[in-house]
């Protein structure tokens, strides 16, 4: 069976989770391999409707393992919530959690709300979970391992640590900082709000490689999209992890890893939360992001609406080493009267026009025929309007790479394969 690699194409809220629980069916392990709980990806399934912010979304299969990776960043006390959220729908998790991975605290996103509030009208836009100071913290070798849980003699050492080298920083650079906490309260706290989960941390290349030895389905699951990722994204408005597909392995646990398949998720329009550039932002946009219901999973941030960005879209699939594109959303564009597609830009440095876009871009657009049915009861490709087949079938054309998932909808059945 296949490695499948699933990651995004534009700046995130693409639509990978609900991708990740349609393939996962077949999985036997679902596996995130970066990020934490700075982001969600939504799914819809029998279960219910989750918004899932660190377990991969293939934890609804009861024959399929969650993997946290050692690429990930992990909040305790929401990983703790978020088990028992999905435990209370009645699914059977089955979890391997990385040693090497790094815990994400409290005082992570203190410090990453007090640099927000610092920076003011300059700041980052991020949501304020402590993510950038947590990957800081692993950069610079100050960062607390979740293998450390089971040892709790190292993680007092290693908190304290942390403390004498992080506090005098932070009191001086942030006056307001009151933090108090001392590394015996901490690792108290610590042992206390990750007991639920604390039997599950392991060397996670051990279960993988099994699995892969034997020949089983692994799905990897990205945070994001390249648009934000930490080295080719829009920078400085990024992540602080790399998102792309190139890294999966080495986020897994599974550093040699040669996936047979990535797939990039692609909105069928453009849209993004946070600071950056959306070339092609819509001017009049408040109506389409409340029938598309685009909103930021983690903060519930309004997301910045526009057209499909061609020119970014391919930017992202050519970085993600993409074999396949799955368009999601195409449902939300019934109706538009205004449908195009941006397919160059105007302005300066439009011969190098990838992230950053630092310059002043105009996008240069193509424009479509919308189409006015209801299409979310459509399971064939030539089921759908005449107009909506050419709008697939001119992205594909410009992305050069083929499209074969297009969802109508955010249920499981609402997913035409190609």
């Amino acid at each position: 069976m296949p490695s499948i690699v699933v990651v995004g194409a534009n700046w995130g809220d693409e639509g990978k989770g609900r991708i990740v629980d349609f393939l996962a069916a077949d999985a036997s392990a679902s596996i995130r391999f970066q990020g934490g709980n700075n982001a969600g990806h939504t799914v819809v399934n029998d279960f219910g409707t989750f918004k899932l912010h660190q377990l991969p979304s293939g934890i609804f299969n009861p024959d399929c393992f969650a993997v946290l990776g050692p690429g990930m960043v992990i909040s305790p006390a929401a990983l703790s919530e978020e088990i028992a959220e999905v435990k209370a729908a009645g699914v059977s998790v089955k979890l391997h959690i990385s040693d090497r991975a790094t815990l994400c605290l409290p005082l992570h996103a203190l410090e990453d709300t007090l640099e927000e509030q610092r920076l003011g009208d300059a700041a980052y836009g991020s949501t304020r979970q402590g993510i950038a100071p947590a990957y800081g913290d692993r950069v610079m070798k100050k960062g607390i391992l979740v293998g450390w849980l089971k040892q709790p003699e190292v993680l007092l050492e290693r908190i304290q640590f942390m403390l004498n080298w992080k506090m005098p920083q932070l009191k001086a650079l942030y006056p307001s900082c009151d933090f108090s906490q001392s590394a015996e309260e901490m690792t108290a706290w610590l042992l206390e709000v990750t007991e639920p989960w604390r039997e599950f941390i392991c060397n996670v290349t051990e279960p993988l490689k099994v699995m892969q030895s034997n020949n089983a389905n692994l799905l990897f699951e990205a945070q994001l999209g390249a648009g934000r990722d930490l080295v080719y994204g829009e920078y400085p408005w990024t992540t602080s992890s790399n998102v792309t597909a190139a890294y999966a392995g080495i986020g897994s646990g599974l550093p040699a890893l040669r996936p047979e398949r990535i797939i990039a998720v692609a909105k069928s329009f453009s849209s993004s939360v946070g600071t950056g550039t959306l070339v092609t932002a819509m001017e009049e946009q408040d109506n389409f992001r409340e029938t598309s219901n685009e909103y930021g999973a983690t903060t519930g941030r309004p997301r910045d609406m526009g057209y499909f960005d061609a020119v970014a879209t391919r930017n992202g699939v050519e970085l993600q080493a993409a074999t396949e594109i799955a368009l999601t959303k195409i449902d939300c564009l019934t109706g538009m009267t205004d449908l195009k597609i941006c397919v160059s830009y105007a302005g300066e440095h439009t011969q190098n026009p990838i992230w950053p876009q630092t310059a002043a871009l105009t996008p240069v657009y193509e424009e479509m025929q919308g189409w006015s049915e209801d299409i979310t009861g459509c399971r064939t490709f030539a089921s759908l309007p005449g107009a909506a087949q050419h709008y697939v079938l001119r992205i594909e054309a410009l992305m050069g790479v083929p499209i074969k998932m297009v969802s109508v909808g955010p249920e499981r059945e609402q997913m035409i394969l190609r």
